[in-house]
């Protein structure tokens, strides 16, 4: 090689090793940038995340691999091929690694290149790997909690990779008890969020716990990953087709026994009074709640669209707080049927009610989706599953309420309050049952008929849903079955209580009209 060729060679190696330093720094700005606090510069963070993915797809450098690291993220980066046999990274054989943190590993198929290799065989794929230690930048509407804190992603050159026949395997290992927790694997779906710049999603992942301190996720496709901590204790897998059963079985004997219940009331309406009007608006939020749960549960969520999900959510959650609503009209009106307090009349009595079991619970879902219609959509629960290699998790989706606190206070509360006070009415109305009781020396069958009354309507009428305070430790299995069976044909048990209410009060009207004759043919 002659001087000048020497001399163009080793200025052409000063300048790419030159390209490749300032190609390092610019990374680890980007990197350092991302492990500062959120704050307002969210939508920023998201173009550095971005950013960076497309500078360490594009970066240059020597060898077969690339590894960055900083205080909370670390960035690989790999050169693959259309022979890919597989790859497997684990913490504790990558170099600069804090020891500190807990272990972490990914494992791809060689199916993973399969897909760019089909039309064409490029001479060089690119896979990069972005480890977040820290979670801020992929906080959802609920605030949710993750486990470790981790978020792992991968990517492959700048084409998407989707249902993969053999899964990528990402393993987390953890030290701390996972007693009274959920865990569930999921991916960061961008856009499915107006609030955030994306949410939690468990689609195409599946959950295992080899053992008490790992967490393995198995999902069909590459994007970012971690282990989303729910509390609760998790539902067997097996019971789901039983109380899916029962639920559809018994919701659909409600509907047809609330739609017999309102056939029978429109035949009868001239004899009707206050009270039943009050049965029959019961019966119609009963009706709308078990319509629209179906609806919500038995219909496919990947295929229907977010926002019909978001509005039958807010419509089930509606009919739910309608019914409890009219749960506790019915006990305020059974107080002012026994208690006859000064024989109370209140003025159009019945419109105000309506106002109070129709309007009420529309002013609440009207005020949650005009402040932040988040709250309602898809809701993941996760159901345990046994195996031979440790305990795995299947996750369900229904289209309902997706934050935790809205649940506890609009839904928990909610139901808390109505169940309370309908015990008390009923605690109440057996009290003075008893004083009546107590002045008579034989029990009459009137008094008969007064307990089972009130045993029967206050039962009916709120009680069942206590049984949703139960769902922990030994009691979760049987209250899942108790609830699923009561709840589900609370409209097949109004309908018989309209029924008997019926032919007491026809039992009534033919003894009255037998007076009258017999009186008439004495005289």
């Amino acid at each position: 090689m002659d001087p000048h060729g020497a001399l163009f060679f080793y200025l052409c190696l000063l300048a790419a090793q030159v390209v490749l330093v300032e190609t390092l720094s610019d990374l680890l700005v980007l990197m350092k940038r991302l492990e500062q606090p959120v704050g307002r510069g969210l939508s920023s963070r998201v173009r550095h995340i971005h950013s960076l993915e497309q500078k360490l797809l594009n970066a240059s450098f020597g060898g077969h691999n690339l590894t960055l690291q900083t205080n909370s993220i670390q960035s690989l980066v790999f050169k693959l091929s259309c022979d890919f046999p597989g790859l497997s990274l684990s913490s504790t054989t990558l170099t600069n690694v804090s020891q500190v943190r807990a272990p972490h590993a990914m494992q791809f198929p060689a199916e993973l290149t399969k897909g760019a290799c089909v039309t064409s065989r490029p001479a060089e794929l690119r896979l990069i790997c972005i480890y977040f230690f820290t979670a801020h930048l992929f906080q959802d509407d609920r605030n949710s909690s993750l486990l470790n804190n981790y978020v792992l992603g991968a990517q492959l050159d700048h084409r998407p990779v989707n249902n993969l026949q053999k899964p990528v395997n990402i393993s987390f290992w953890h030290n701390r008890s996972l007693e009274g927790y959920t865990v569930s694997c999921v991916f960061w779906k961008e856009g499915a969020s107006k609030s955030s710049w994306g949410a939690w999603s468990p689609e195409g992942c599946y959950t295992e716990q080899p053992s008490a301190t790992q967490v393995l996720c198995h999902c069909n496709h590459l994007t970012y990953f971690a282990v989303l901590m729910l509390s609760g204790d998790p539902v067997p897998a097996e019971l789901q087709v039983p109380l899916e059963y029962i639920s559809l079985v018994g919701c659909s004997i409600s509907i047809v026994a609330s739609l017999l219940t309102m056939l029978l009331y429109s035949q009868s309406r001239k004899q009707s009074n206050s009270t039943t009007r009050i049965h029959m608006n019961l019966n119609g939020s009963v009706l709308l709640l078990n319509v629209t749960f179906l609806l919500s549960s038995q219909m496919t969520l990947p295929t229907m669209p977010r926002p019909v999900c978001k509005v039958l959510a807010a419509v089930l959650h509606y009919a739910l707080l309608s019914s409890l609503t009219w749960m506790a009209i019915e006990g305020f009106n059974l107080y002012l049927l026994l208690g006859r307090v000064y024989n109370t009349y209140i003025r159009r009595y019945l419109l105000k009610l309506c106002m109070l079991g129709w309007g009420f619970p529309a002013l609440l879902v009207l005020l949650l989706l005009m402040v932040k219609s988040s709250v309602y959509g898809p809701c993941v629960t996760s159901l345990s599953k046994s195996q031979e290699n440790g305990t795995g998790f299947q996750n369900v989706s229904m289209c309902w309420i997706q934050s935790a606190m809205v649940h506890s206070i609009l839904v928990m509360g909610y139901g808390g309050l109505t169940s309370v006070f309908n015990l008390v009415v009923l605690a109440w109305a057996l009290w003075i049952l008893y004083r009546l009781r107590a002045q008579e020396k034989a029990l009459s069958p009137w008094a008969y008929r007064d307990t089972a009354t009130v045993l029967g309507l206050t039962v009916l009428l709120g009680t069942t849903w206590t049984l949703a305070f139960f769902s922990f430790g030994v009691f979760l299995l049987p209250q899942l079955f108790l609830f699923t069976i009561f709840n589900s044909l609370y409209g097949f048990f109004l309908f018989l209580w309209f029924c008997s209410q019926k032919r007491y009060s026809d039992a009534e009207a033919k003894a009255g009209m037998e007076a009258v004759s017999s009186s008439q043919m004495t005289h």
